[in-house]
């Protein structure tokens, strides 16, 4: 695979991401349009996300491993915006690229993280989530470019889990009290 000129700007946030999701046993993602770049259709994105399963009690840890990626907190009290929102956002401070992290917890992210890939071209490699967890987490989001996301990973990648994808969206809607979710991305499926 022939990494894709959108991405080239981001190479050097995602290859100290990825020094960081080492360091922590891979207990991670890159999620994100630079996912979709890579199982979908590359696409403009503005920053880089992650996901890592972390705790909050971690965070100093985390921070401290980021800073030797030179990735800093963009945000006064970044610790404490993370404790209370589940989300590091930080910056790879020689691009300056922001990064946002979110630090996961629940089952299917623990999931996501134990079923994921490593995608590589010539010159990077990326741990992702599986196209179809990718898939359940544009559900979930579901903006209209999530939506269009979700229609670039379904045409390069044929054969999906689409059982997978059906159980984990509709557990989402019913939490979230959004029964739309699945029926929104059902067709795009088909």
């Amino acid at each position: 695979m022939k990494l894709h000129k959108d991405i080239e700007p981001f190479r050097a946030t995602i290859e100290a991401l990825q020094r960081l999701l080492e360091r922590f046993d891979n207990r991670g993602v890159i999620i994100g349009g630079i996912a979709v770049g890579f199982l979908g259709r590359p696409r403009l994105t503005e920053d880089v996300d992650a996901m890592f399963l972390l705790s909050t009690q971690d965070i100093p840890k985390f921070l401290e491993a980021a800073k030797n990626e030179n990735i800093e907190p963009r945000i006064p009290n970044a610790d404490e915006f993370a404790r209370k929102n589940r989300v590091l956002l930080l910056q790879h401070v020689p691009t300056e690229t922001n990064i946002d992290i979110s630090l996961g917890i629940m089952p299917f992210e623990e999931e996501m993280v134990d079923r994921s890939i490593v995608q590589s071209t010539s010159t990077l490699s990326v741990r992702l989530p599986t196209p179809e967890d990718l898939i359940i987490m544009k559900a979930v989001a579901h903006r209209p470019k999530d939506l269009e996301d979700i229609r670039t990973i379904v045409d390069k990648n044929p054969k999906l889990d689409i059982p997978r994808i059906e159980k984990w969206v509709k557990q989402f809607a019913e939490v979230l009290e959004m029964p739309s979710l699945w029926d929104d991305i059902a067709d795009i499926l088909k």
